[in-house]
This record gives C-alpha cells, structure tokens and sequence, in this order.
C-alpha cells in the first residue's frame, strides 16, 4: 500500500504546469481534476516553478524542468506525473530521495508516430501539396494534356526501409512499410529469432547502405549522438530519404544539410530538431528537400486523449496504493 497517506480529496492540490500542447481547450482535464482541487497553467517560466507548487500534493509537467533544487522546497509534494513518455526533466533519483513517485505515459503516441513517418515521406515522395497548390494556380485549367509531371513520383513498392530503433514505434513502422510491399532491414539488438519474417536483421553498415529510406525511432542517448554525421551519411545511397521523428540529436544538422545541398541524401522529412524551437540560423529550415514539421507526430487528438486519460489514471492509482507506470 502507498505510505504516503494522501490527503483527502478536498485538500489534495493537483498542478499542471505547462499543460498547453498537450490540451490547448480542445480536449478536458476532467478525470483529473476530479482527483482534487486542481490547477492548470498553459505555461511555466523556470523562476514560477516553485511558487506555483507550493502545498501541491500531485504534480504535471511535459517539459518543464523539476530538478533537485526543485524538489528540495516542495515538502508537500508526493507526486510527479509527466505528460509525456521521456521523463529526462525530471531528476528522478532526487524525487526518489523525496519519497516522491515519478510516473510517465509509455506507447501512448506510437500509432500517431508511426503514422507521421509516413505522412512525412509520402510528402516527399508523392508530392501531393505541390500539385494541390499547382492546380489552385490554374496551372492544370491551362493544360494542352490531361495530365502533367512536376517531380518525378517514387513508389515505395520493392523500396528498402531501413528501421534504426525497433521499439513500439519503430515496429510499427516496419509493418507499415511491409505493407507498402517494402523490404524492412534493422541494425537491431534483438535476436534474428525473435523478429517477424519480414524483418530483416543486418549489421549498422549494410543497414545504412542498403536503405532506400533510413527511419530514426530510437531513443536519444551518449552513444548515438550525432548518429547521422558525414560519416553515417557518405554509407548511405545519394537517391536515399532520411526520416527522424525521433529525437534531434541523433542528427548533426550541419552534415545533413551539406549532404542534401550537394547532392550526398535526395531528401529528408524532420518532425524534430536539436533545438526546440529552433535557432534562427539552423541550416536545415528552407531547404527545397527537406520538409520539417514542428514536433508534431505524437500529438495526434487521439493520442493526447490517451495522454490525460493515462495521466489522470496514473494519479488515481497512486492515491489507491498501485502505483503505475513509475519510473522511480
């Protein structure tokens, strides 16, 4: 049972602090605020952390920072839920010291990932947006022909699909593209054995040369860093498509704008850069082959529907006593 005594309801002060992408009004805090007198601010500026959870029993963050210091001036606080599946702004160990639980969201955005790495390369592929904004230009009520070409259109049928990370999301991108009649291959840990016959288990190098399109969907850590830097890149096919719904940092910006300025990478579709929101100067944003989307793949209305429902169920069982989803 929890021994953290949880206050009655009534008295059990619940805060979101930085609750706007996740629920911008178009979804309800409902089931959480019926855990307790509760308190959502769209943002929270790191000098307003401490003052706003002062007393609170239960607290939400996406990616607001609660570090030791943090932890250190709110005695109250038996409670951390992150509205999010990372929990690297959270100093877990300090909560633990605390005697405080730290609780995520796991696969909650895995379809809505998942189906974005593909929105991404269609983009790239099909080109549907150019040929929509060409026809509102009259250019197809102006044709001599039935039909015209803009961009050559690529099929992904008999194309190889290169999965680096083959967690919830990267394994439903693999059978994505199987169903777009795409060979899958993966410089996987997992045992050949273990993985469905249509994936393909290969060492990083013959993974990287074989691609034809390369999906980041590995978690960000110390040794893939900058996994995508010019070495990396010259392994890889010139006709390839780099695909990273991931994490930012797994690509060196610099490289992969040098390999798609000359020639070394056909294109690339981003939902995430090493910096969020990115600096002005990033050398990526306005290239003609490389789409980029604003971190936008996991928040799908049905996943962050998931997202508070999840949440809201993570508190609820930390008050009954069975914790879950704790990652403390």
């Amino acid at each position: 049972m929890n021994t953290n005594n949880p206050a009655p309801q009534s008295e059990r002060r619940i805060v979101v602090l930085d609750g706007y992408v996740a629920n911008s009004g178009d979804l309800s805090w409902e089931e959480l605020g019926r855990l307790g007198d509760l308190k959502v601010y769209d943002r929270t500026a790191p000098s307003e952390v401490v003052d706003r959870c002062q007393g609170a029993f239960a607290v939400f963050v996406n990616k607001v920072v609660i570090d030791a210091d943090t932890i250190a001036l709110l005695p109250d606080l038996k409670f951390i839920g992150v509205l999010a599946t990372g929990y690297n702004n959270v100093d877990t160990a300090a909560a633990r010291s605390a005697g405080i639980t730290v609780c995520n969201v796991p696969d909650y955005s895995s379809a809505s990932v998942a189906q974005t790495v593909f929105a991404l390369l269609l983009a790239i592929t099909n080109r549907a947006e150019t040929y929509t904004d060409s026809v509102v230009r009259g250019d197809w009520t102006n044709c001599i022909d039935f039909s015209y070409r803009l961009s050559p259109i690529e099929e992904l049928d008999g194309l190889t699909m290169a999965v680096y990370g083959l967690g919830n999301i990267g394994m439903r991108v693999a059978k994505i593209a199987n169903a777009f009649g795409m060979k899958v291959v993966s410089a996987t840990s997992k045992s050949a054995d273990s993985l469905p016959d249509f994936i393909e288990k290969v060492p990083l190098d013959e993974m990287l040369r074989r691609a034809d399109v390369l999906s980041l969907n590995a978690p960000l850590c110390n040794d893939n860093r900058h996994f995508i830097c010019t070495e990396t890149l010259a392994l890889m096919k010139p006709s390839a498509i780099l695909i990273n719904t991931a994490r930012g940092g797994l690509v060196d910006e610099h490289a992969l704008a040098d390999a798609l300025q000359n020639g070394k990478l056909a294109a690339a579709g981003l939902d995430v850069l090493e910096h969020e929101p990115p600096h002005a100067d990033c050398p990526l944003i306005g290239l003609s082959n490389c789409l980029i989307t604003p971190h936008v793949a996991w928040q799908s209305t049905a996943a962050r529907r998931r997202l508070l429902k999840v949440s809201a169920a993570n508190l609820a069982a930390f008050i009954s006593g069975t914790p879950q989803n704790s990652v403390n």
